[in-house]
């Protein structure tokens, strides 16, 4: 094995290049892994064209990258769970374990955590990492590296629809049809819920809906979804309503759109982090709203979803590029928002 790694960084606003760097060492508790692909997320998105989200600003140069899929390499002495030649998806997020939210299980929600690409963390747009082993999960035989990597938005789309209390017999409504929105309607899905309806203004991400197994789509530039929802539900108005599209349009829609006393979920952050809503209309119905911040206790659920054949992951991925081709892959994504659902980087 050379001592040395390629990585992508990105050194200004829109602007990424190549550097080589020493291929860390795993420490007792941790595996190196040999990176084979690492989806492009929304997030790394918004870094490389604007340079933060919200507090989080990058100061170049910068890794991006946060949902990894590899096969390890090497393994620290303490680690005795997993072996040379084990494939694994990687849980980006490395938390203390010992502040009150560690220790209730909320570890989600720990103010010290690790996490990839977020900053000043680098990412993984790279072809090693040294990783702590219990964030390394063992893929079936039956589930790939690429899949592996894309474990990572399912298990938002999981957390979200367990945060509703998603089960059979619902009829649940997505609203937006990028990865996020994709992944919790196959995780509503595969939890069980009767019915999922997504609703977007891209129609070729609604034809992908459709494809992915939603019970059906409803193109909000051509007919109202609020007026949608209800026909489709007898005017009755959905249980569940999972929003990712980080709007104020979308949420006030899902709010007229919900059955009295059902739930709402929102997962999408709006542009300015703010939103103003009805909320006569909400002590009216007695809706609960939750939220979702990244996810918990999800990764082995997500798996063996997949490998059960319950969620389609691959389905999802339009476009995969070479980590040669790393600039031109996160233009084609910036430029292409309507064509391209999901990206993936192929390390190796």
């Amino acid at each position: 094995m050379s001592e040395k790694m390629k990585v992508a960084v990105m050194t200004g606003i829109g602007k990424m290049a190549f550097e080589e760097r020493d291929i860390p060492q795993p420490a007792d508790n941790e595996v190196l892994v040999k990176l084979e692909y690492v989806g492009i997320c929304g997030s790394d998105l918004h870094y490389f064209e604007t340079g933060r989200i919200s507090d989080f600003i990058v100061e170049p140069p910068f890794v991006l990258g946060h949902e990894p899929g590899g096969t390890v390499v090497k393994v620290g002495k303490a680690v005795t769970h997993l072996k040379e030649g084990d494939r694994v998806a990687l849980e980006p997020g490395k938390t203390c374990g010992h502040c009150e939210f560690c220790r209730k299980g909320l570890y989600n929600l720990c103010p010290d955590v690790i996490f990839f690409a977020t900053p000043p963390v680098d990412g993984v747009f790279q072809e090693y990492v040294a990783h702590e082993a219990d964030l390394c999960f063992k893929l079936p035989d039956n589930v790939s590296t690429m899949e592996g990597a894309l474990i990572e938005p399912l298990a938002v789309g999981f957390h979200a629809a367990q945060q509703g209390g998603a089960h059979a017999g619902q009829t649940a409504v997505v609203t937006g049809s990028g990865c996020i929105g994709l992944v919790t309607m196959m995780a509503l899905k595969a939890m069980g819920v009767s019915k999922v309806y997504v609703v977007d203004i891209m129609q070729k991400r609604l034809d992908k809906a459709l494809e992915l197994g939603a019970t059906g789509v409803i193109n909000a530039k051509e007919e109202d979804p609020v007026e949608a929802i209800m026909r489709l539900t007898d005017g009755k108005g959905c249980d569940l309503g999972i929003e990712t599209a980080g709007t104020e349009i979308t949420t006030k829609q899902l709010m007229r759109a919900a059955k009295k006393g059902s739930t709402i979920v929102l997962v999408g952050y709006s542009a300015s982090g703010d939103l103003t809503l009805p909320m006569g209309m909400a002590l009216d119905k007695e809706l609960s709203f939750k939220t979702v911040f990244r996810y918990r206790h999800i990764y082995p659920m997500a798996i063996d979803a997949v490998a059960a054949g319950k969620v389609n992951l691959k389905g999802i991925v339009t476009d995969l590029y070479n980590l040669d081709d790393i600039q031109e892959a996160m233009d084609h994504c910036i430029n292409n928002k309507a064509d391209v659902v999901k990206g993936v980087i192929k390390i190796c």
